[in-house]
């Protein structure tokens, strides 16, 4: 690949041009494998490209993407190479949820698979642009790629990029508030593959198993970044924790990315011995608990706890398995080309230690919100992105994630971070899982309340829960409201929903 100004080469073709027959997808479905290498990757693209012109597809459309696995990485790469706009979208999205993304990014069209028809069909009396399947049987609401007639016989060129184009509009996970769409360029997806292979590094026999979702940031850096790096991938269509579990004991896996509801699922159910290529587990869209952190350096797993976000392209800073074991609350420093300020509600740099909101410049900072200059004004303010994170770093400028600003909860004029109220009821052997949230109060603004949920076959009274909180935290900080919960709901890419906790305590009941 060459760099020109702003100019490179098509990836795709870079690397076919290096490493034609390197292996590039694994496409580890549930019921068989398929290999495919870097050329052969290319030359599915030239039907591909044919059939998404024959649909009426040509440069400079923004289409969205409603699926998973592997066919969506070649959906993908062949929008690419069309010069389009992707949007991915959530296939756990309401009818309504996927209808204000489609019409907040301007969908030209929308691809999905005939597992989503009736959505076709509501998108249609909705007034959207109808979906084109990727297979199947057409119907009267939506056309099938397969039956497309299309004159065009001759497969899109490789194109050069320009770094300055918009890659992608990612919406926000959404929970602490209404998803916007995040505009990220080329530039700041290539500025990402490079900062976090300066931090990880790139062995030439990597194969990373992404089985986080590919509608989300941290699924497609996957995707680009080992495409950028001439390594493999290999992609499950869901996360299957029997799957996982093989294959990260039977096959040649390097690197995995997690959230940690799954690792700590996969703690749980794991029987057979680790294999001994896993190099690195990248951890994050979450803080995970001092407990599995303490678990996985226990075990000897090679963790790297990571921090990101939608607005910086994923990574922006990431820790070693070294270094976990030295500091395990820490993710580290900030990747090369980023800057991360600790800062007060006026602006000044917070002293060491002590817990502000977090800020990043770099190059791998969207453009903006899609069509809304507003937010975007409101979140990007002289070149820095104000995150809504609260943390710290300590004297070796390393840094240590506390909660979402949003999350923040205020009673009786006291700051309570919910993490540290979870961090220490979890601690309690009978609980499984907790979730703090603040709820509106007359008298103290905002009430503690904690919603709880248990081990298997365990039994624990309200009472017992704030008695051992009592043992831990200050009186302030201790939960006024237990609630038990038999589950948590979660976002696409397993993070959980705490606005949708907070309705346990005006129903008792979560609406997930």
């Amino acid at each position: 690949m060459y760099l020109q100004s702003n100019i490179t080469q098509d990836w795709l073709e870079a690397r076919v041009s290096a490493t034609p027959d390197k292996l590039a997808i694994v496409d580890s479905d549930l019921e068989y494998e398929r290999k495919t290498t870097f050329r052969e990757l290319s030359q599915d693209l030239g039907l591909l490209t044919m059939k998404l012109k024959g649909a009426g597809i040509g440069s400079n459309a923004t289409v969205g993407l409603m699926f998973s696995g592997f066919l969506y990485s070649k959906y993908m790469l062949a929008l690419m190479r069309l010069g389009c706009t992707i949007v991915p979208i959530n296939t756990r999205l309401t009818f309504e949820e996927v209808e204000w993304q489609v019409k907040n990014a301007q969908c030209d069209f929308v691809i999905t698979t005939k597992e989503f028809r009736a959505l076709a069909v509501y998108l249609k009396v909705k007034n959207i642009t109808s979906p084109i399947f990727t297979g199947g049987h057409s119907t009267t609401y939506a056309d099938s790629l397969d039956t497309i007639k299309y004159t065009d016989q001759t497969p899109s060129k490789p194109r050069n990029i320009n770094l300055d184009e918009p890659f992608a509009i990612i919406h926000t996970s959404g929970t602490s508030g209404k998803p916007k769409g995040a505009v990220l360029t080329y530039n700041n997806i290539y500025q990402s593959a490079m900062a976090s292979a300066y931090r990880i590094g790139v062995l030439p026999d990597d194969r990373w198993l992404c089985v986080l979702p590919l509608f989300h940031v941290g699924g497609l850096s996957i995707i680009l970044r080992s495409l950028l790096y001439g390594t493999a991938v290999e992609i499950l269509p869901k996360f299957d924790i029997d799957a996982v579990n093989q294959a990260l004991t039977e096959k040649p896996i390097t690197l995995v990315s997690l959230v940690p509801t799954m690792l700590q699922r996969l703690l749980d159910t794991r029987k057979e011995p680790w294999n001994p290529k896993l190099r690195l587990v990248l951890l994050g869209g979450a803080a995970p608990s001092p407990e599995l952190v303490q678990r996985c350096v226990d075990e000897g797993i090679p963790l790297a706890t990571t921090y990101g976000l939608s607005e910086a392209s994923s990574q922006v800073a990431t820790s070693t398995p070294e270094m976990v074991i030295q500091k395990p609350a820490s993710v580290g420093k900030p990747l090369m080309f980023s800057q991360v300020r600790v800062i007060d509600e006026h602006g000044n740099e917070m002293p060491t230690g002590e817990v502000g909101e977090l800020i990043v410049k770099s190059p791998t900072v969207m453009q903006g919100y899609y069509k809304n200059p507003e937010a975007t004004a409101e979140t990007i303010r002289d070149g820095w992105l104000y995150t809504g994170d609260m943390g710290y770093k300590d004297a070796d400028d390393d840094l240590f994630i506390v909660q979402r600003r949003s999350d923040l909860i205020v009673t009786g004029g006291e700051n309570v971070y919910p993490v540290e109220v979870e961090n220490a009821i979890r601690q309690h052997p009978a609980i499984k899982e907790v979730i703090v949230v603040g709820i509106n109060d007359p008298e103290w603004g905002q009430k503690v309340s904690a919603a709880v949920q248990l081990e298997d076959e365990k039994d624990l009274l309200p009472e017992e829960i704030i008695a051992f909180a009592r043992e831990k935290l200050a009186g302030y900080k201790i939960p006024r409201q237990i609630r038990f919960v038999t589950e948590f709901p979660q976002t696409g890419s397993g993070k959980i929903q705490r606005k949708q906790v907070r309705k346990v305590f005006e129903h008792e009941s979560i609406d997930g």
